[in-house]
């Protein structure tokens, strides 16, 4: 048991270096770049963009359904659904709205019986990548 807490706390160690660092890299971009470039109209419509999109994640399921096809690389319907615990129409519905701002591939095999299996984008991937270091730091501190 010990040994996993160990695990545990060089693991911690490692996420918050490397986070410290990727903040400070970001820092420093954007810092050069407002530096640089004025608030244009391009710019706000760039932000009301990336809102949209942390708006679409952070809505109940969306960050569950992409971790659930992070670890399971490709699952259909009926597993995720069990896994989830979710119902139907929901599960349905993110998944359509998830597809649509490509974070989701939906594949389907033609039966019988017709299977429908979903797997994450490149999109889908890097974004629960970044989304699950930035969780875990919002909950640490």
């Amino acid at each position: 048991m010990d040994s996993q807490l160990t695990l545990s706390d060089e693991l911690r160690k490692l996420v918050e270096a490397r986070l410290e660092q990727t903040l400070k890299g970001i820092n420093d971009t954007l810092n050069q770049i407002l530096e640089k470039q004025e608030i244009t109209k391009e710019l706000k419509e760039e932000l009301k963009s990336l809102e949209e999109n942390c708006n679409l994640l952070f809505q109940k399921w969306s960050l569950e359904i992409l971790y659930t096809l992070f670890l399971k690389k490709t699952i259909g319907f009926g597993e995720l659904k069990k896994i989830l615990g979710v119902n139907s129409r929901t599960l349905s519905d993110k998944l359509k709205t998830l597809a649509k701002y490509s974070y989701v591939n939906r594949n389907v095999s033609i039966g019988p019986p017709l299977r429908v299996e979903y797997t994450l984008t490149r999109k889908g991937n890097n974004t629960i990548l970044l989304a699950l270091p930035l969780l875990y730091y919002s909950s640490s501190t």
